[in-house]
């Protein structure tokens, strides 16, 4: 598929995809704006995968405007990241998907981070979202 179809594709239905395979140049575009249908680009893992090793991180650079503040959103930077590191590196779908489950349980009950802060909701920090994602995942796996 050539890229400008796909980034049309991408906003037309999103869910038609499970993976994007693409050079970096495109994969950064592609993977930009992805992230607006999620709210923020703090919201996407990402991993990229050899035929012997993977790197997982978040999709996005290094933040360093945000660095020491506290305000970074580890949802994606780490947590949904290493999800994504159980379940596909180390055939561990049960833990990767109370990570997952975890995540969605702490939106639900109304914690965000600054970036996607919403009307009503209790915006925490970095460390906070963490310890909030742990207690779930420490009563999910109990």
């Amino acid at each position: 598929m050539y890229v400008d179809n796909c980034a049309m594709q991408l906003i037309r239905n999103p869910s038609q995809f499970d993976v994007i395979v693409t050079t970096n140049m495109f994969g950064d575009i592609l993977s930009d704006e992805a992230s607006m249908l999620t709210g923020s680009l703090g919201m996407l893992p990402s991993a990229s995968q050899g035929d012997k090793t993977a790197m997982y991180e978040p999709s996005h650079g290094s933040a360093p405007d945000i660095a020491g503040k506290g305000i970074a959103n580890p949802l994606a930077n780490t947590i949904l990241s290493a999800a994504m590191m159980l379940r596909h590196s180390f055939g561990m779908p049960e833990e990767a998907s109370a990570v997952e489950d975890a995540v969605r349980m702490v939106l639900k009950t109304g914690y965000r981070t600054e970036d996607i802060r919403q009307e009503g909701a209790a915006v925490v920090g970095t460390a906070a979202m963490g310890d909030l994602v742990a207690e779930k995942i420490g009563i999910l796996m109990a």
